[in-house]
């Protein structure tokens, strides 16, 4: 194991670690459907070896000292893998409405701050198989951060390794701009991954951009993206989602509803044949049910707006011992005022790729950081200020394309959804895996109390875009004397 028994919060996961409130905790929530039942003490060993002794952050906790100022992580001098790993077996009949139950009594309680804040549950009793129930908070990392340390407990025929690095950009050669391929690139990741990281060099390269904007050309594209970051800052901040029935303040209760597996081929395909990506496809899909549930409520849909969280890590290096979250935020506003299919994946398509182009994650990334640094009461007024404007949080994962075991048994799902703040009341994910799709929606019961209409919304979409995209059958040649 690495040796840092102590070390400052850095001031991001400084941030999240201050912004637990009652009603929205910060803590992400992660599930791996399996489709046996491993031996669970071969789990737990790959607990211990892939993640405690990996990464030291699962055996420390956080320490406010001095009482201003960041804390730090400090060992847990009383650390005890049974406290953090616990077996769980399922009343009958053991389906998705008695695991959800389940999740749903755990979702309100907080991570214990005087031990290291995370937590998993072994559940048996998942009809023939088992679940792995992972809760764990914001500070010690982001979403895709702590998928990847998840998803090296898994191994893959290809490599016989248990080590995976999450695909959420496009294969090596594939263009950026180009529409959905055999691969499972969700593209907004991959382009505004790119663009932060072209921010980030030109803010390093400060007398190269000053040589370049001394040449007429330079001047123009400097005049361009003035105008561009000023636009950025102006939806920044004054957008705001309008009233709606996801409006309102959340009372701290969840709710938690998910999809089967769902074919992603002919999602693909209609992609294709629309220009469009898998992402854009998808994310209509979600325009689809918020328009319908605003609908059902009796109100004449609007448009919504999500955060959706864009990872900046470089996917290809290994992660630090110390993890933390590195990831930026744009604003999606979904076309869900939208009621013709192909015209809500037409102008999803638009205003992603208006995000591709945009400098919004750099924007964003500046931001997050500043107020890190700020304290712990004034980063929350600013954090709300920017959360508020949305209905909740939209993650996006291309995870592995074929088929993954954990601890031998075949890995037959995957779910994740990073906590919502504010008044935030509605966290979607959407995660591919093998071949096929599950979104899962996450709901304060005060303002949300029925995600399952959401998810049917959503099924019934898919439906209606698996049946767009497929091609029309052949009709054979007319022969002679045929009517």
């Amino acid at each position: 194991m690495p040796a840092l028994r102590k070390r400052r919060v850095g001031p991001v996961d400084t941030m999240w670690l201050n912004m637990d409130r009652p009603n929205n905790l910060m803590v992400i929530e992660a599930l791996i459907l399996l489709d046996g039942v491993p031996d669970w003490d071969e789990v737990i060993e790959l607990f211990r070896h892939q993640v405690l002794e990996q990464f030291p952050v699962f055996r420390q906790r956080p320490e406010q000292h001095p009482p201003i100022g960041q804390p730090w992580w400090v060992e847990d001098e009383d650390f005890s893998l049974d406290r953090h790993i616990i077996r769980v077996e399922l009343p009958e009949p053991g389906d998705d409405a008695t695991l959800q139950a389940h999740m749903e009594q755990e979702l309100d309680i907080p991570l214990d701050r005087d031990h290291p804040l995370w937590r998993v549950h072994l559940i048996g009793g998942y009809g023939s198989g088992s679940v792995i129930f992972l809760r764990i908070h914001h500070s010690l990392g982001d979403g895709i951060a702590l998928t990847r340390v998840l998803l090296s407990l898994t191994k893959g025929d290809a490599d016989g390794t248990a080590q995976l690095a999450v695909t959420t950009a496009v294969e090596p050669g594939e263009s950026l701009t180009e529409p959905v391929s055999d691969g499972q690139g969700t593209g907004l990741v991959a382009d505004v991954t790119g663009l932060v990281g072209s921010g980030l060099r030109l803010a390093r390269d400060g007398v190269g951009q000053l040589l370049r904007l001394a040449t007429p050309d330079g001047a123009m594209a400097a005049t361009r993206e003035v105008g561009r970051t000023t636009r950025v800052l102006g939806d920044l901040l004054f957008s705001h989602s309008p009233e709606s029935p996801l409006s309102g303040e959340p009372g701290g209760t969840k709710r938690v509803r998910w999809s089967g597996p769902l074919p992603l081929a002919d999602a693909k395909q209609l992609g294709r044949l629309a220009g469009a990506t898998l992402n854009d496809v998808l994310m209509s899909a979600v325009a689809a049910a918020l328009h319908r549930y605003q609908l059902d409520n009796g109100q004449e849909p609007v448009d919504l707006i999500t955060m959706v969280p864009v990872n900046i890590r470089p996917l290809d290096e290994p992660l630090p011992p110390e993890l933390g979250n590195e990831f930026a935020l744009v604003l999606f506003r979904f076309p869900s005022g939208l009621s013709a299919p192909l015209d809500r994946l037409a102008e999803t398509k638009r205003r992603m790729d208006r995000i591709k182009g945009s400098p919004e994650a750099v924007i964003t990334f500046a931001i997050i950081n500043a107020i890190g640094h700020l304290s712990a009461s004034v980063a929350r007024i600013f954090v709300d200020f920017f959360a508020n404007k949305t209905i909740g949080v939209t993650t996006n994962v291309a995870g592995p394309r074929s088929s993954r075991t954990l601890a031998g048994v075949p890995v037959s799902g995957i779910l994740g959804w990073v906590p919502g703040s504010g008044r935030q009341t509605l966290g979607v994910c959407i995660f591919t895996y093998a071949g096929t799709v599950r979104v899962g929606f996450i709901s304060d019961a005060a303002v949300i109390p029925d995600p399952e209409r959401l998810l049917e919304a959503f099924e019934d979409e898919v439906e209606r875009i698996i049946h767009m995209g497929r091609p029309l059958p052949r009709r054979g040649r007319k022969r002679h004397g045929d009517r």
